[in-house]
């Protein structure tokens, strides 16, 4: 197990810039040492909730994309945004898994089950639809879910999709820019990974907010055009 987390790691620092692979692998080792079950259990609730607050505020953002008042109580919008921080978190990070560690997952179960080459190119082939089936899940499960009025899935479709093709766009943008260009590092210094995290979080945001403007658009135009012959 030790051995295939430094693995882990080492693919990790070749995506995240220098700084942040430092502090995920620095932070990581601390907790696996250091950190009593209490403790390591109260925070991930502490994060959980911590989480919840920014989906609830993803909540508000699609309820204003869709015009709509949300009238449900506050601990049913902070249970819904728990469940979804949850829903979303397993989507995203099995997405993130595959699309990270994917090649290296697939050759180190072929060895262990003593596969050839077949099976880590057929691997490498179906790893690609379970990433995209598993962010337009999650896209789709916030979409539906989060506003305070329901939509039906295939209204959703289309800026699910937009959104999830600007995230990977984002995504790739981003490993390609940490691979190739190193002058953030001159010009923030240590803080320079943190600031591309943040930054790369509030994409991902935005992208999450345009799909669901998309959705608004095609639903406006919908209504206004449904009369028409």
């Amino acid at each position: 197990v030790p051995g295939l987390m430094d693995r882990l790691l080492a693919d990790l620092a070749r995506v995240l810039p220098g700084e942040s692979a430092a502090l995920v692998t620095r932070t990581l080792a601390q907790t696996l040492a250091g950190a009593s079950t209490r403790l390591l259990s109260l925070g991930v609730i502490g994060a959980l909730w911590g989480a919840s607050a920014g989906m609830l505020s993803v909540m508000d953002a699609l309820n204003v994309a869709q015009r709509i008042t949300d009238p449900r109580a506050w601990w049913t919008r902070r249970l819904v945004a728990v469940l979804l921080t949850l829903g979303l978190a397993l989507f995203t990070l099995i997405a993130l898994i595959l699309v990270i560690f994917g090649e290296r997952i697939g050759e180190m179960v072929a060895a262990a089950v003593g596969l050839g080459p077949a099976f880590t190119l057929a691997w490498t082939a179906l790893q690609w639809p379970v990433v995209i089936a598993c962010l337009l899940l999650g896209l789709l499960l916030v979409y539906h879910v989060a506003p305070a009025a329901r939509r039906p899935l295939g209204w959703l479709a289309p800026g699910a999709v937009c959104a999830m093709v600007s995230w990977l766009a984002v995504f790739f943008g981003f490993r390609v820019y940490v691979s190739h260009v190193r002058s953030y590092d001159a010009t923030y210094g240590s803080i320079g990974g943190v600031i591309l995290l943040m930054l790369w979080f509030y994409l991902s945001s935005l992208t999450l907010l345009i799909g669901a403007e998309i959705n608004a658009l095609i639903e406006d135009a919908s209504s206004e055009g449904g009369s028409a012959p």
